[in-house]
């Protein structure tokens, strides 16, 4: 069964320094929001946004950082 946050924007609030390191993320679940442990494959800034790519059994969520999609030119 795939985690309700997989697929979930959080924020860093404790960064993490660089590959095998964690940090802390914080997502909005259930009306709420819950902490989880974060690991990425790269350095990313507290305070980043960042996407859920999967969770694993003890709340640890990999994440990747959050690149906004830019608005249509042509829509403006």
């Amino acid at each position: 069964m795939q985690d309700e946050v997989v697929g979930s924007t959080g924020k860093l609030i404790s960064p993490i320094r660089g590959p095998g390191m964690l940090g802390e993320v914080l997502v909005a679940v259930r009306g709420g929001t819950e902490g989880y442990i974060a690991r990425a494959t790269e350095a990313i800034a507290a305070g980043s946004t960042v996407l859920v790519i999967a969770v694993d059994s003890g709340r640890i969520a990999d994440v990747v950082p959050w690149i906004p999609l830019a608005a249509d030119p042509a829509s403006e």
